[in-house]
């Protein structure tokens, strides 16, 4: 499989901020308006592949919540949150920066915490007809 680093031209990086998401939990906060809303997406942390479901509100920009071990846990926010896990294994305080790749546009993304360099396997979205199947395949 092909593999591709964080450093790579072709790697879009988006800078975030960790914040506050309720007494306990934090988010990821994205400053711009590049990640789907309301969709989940495939998202690496630490060479682990997640779901996340991004977020947003009427006040809100788009935002990472929670990490799920797969969609329909991403979807409901039930499971271990594995974003939490991450930002407090990284000591990522509310108000410090995290870098999002953009693997792949609307599909696959990466967090990282700056000044590091990862490599990540390349993917490509599904066709539309097969994330479909596999969309009705999970509801059932």
């Amino acid at each position: 499989m092909d593999r591709i680093s964080s450093e790579n031209p072709a790697v879009e990086t988006l800078r975030a901020t960790v914040a506050r998401h309720g007494a306990r939990r934090k988010r990821v906060d994205l400053r711009e308006d590049s990640l789907p809303e309301g969709e989940v997406v495939r998202l690496v942390i630490d060479g682990t592949t997640y779901h996340a479901r991004v977020e947003g509100g009427f006040a809100d920009g788009p935002h990472l919540s929670g990490a799920y071990d797969t969609p329909d846990m991403a979807r409901e926010g039930s499971g271990t949150n594995r974003l939490d896990e991450w930002l407090d294994a990284a000591e990522r305080p509310v108000g410090s920066s995290v870098l999002v790749d953009v693997i792949e546009p609307e599909f696959a993304y990466g967090l990282r915490e700056p000044g590091t360099e990862v490599v990540y396997e390349a993917v490509e979205k599904p066709k539309a007809s097969l994330a479909n199947i596999a969309r009705e395949l999970e509801e059932r």
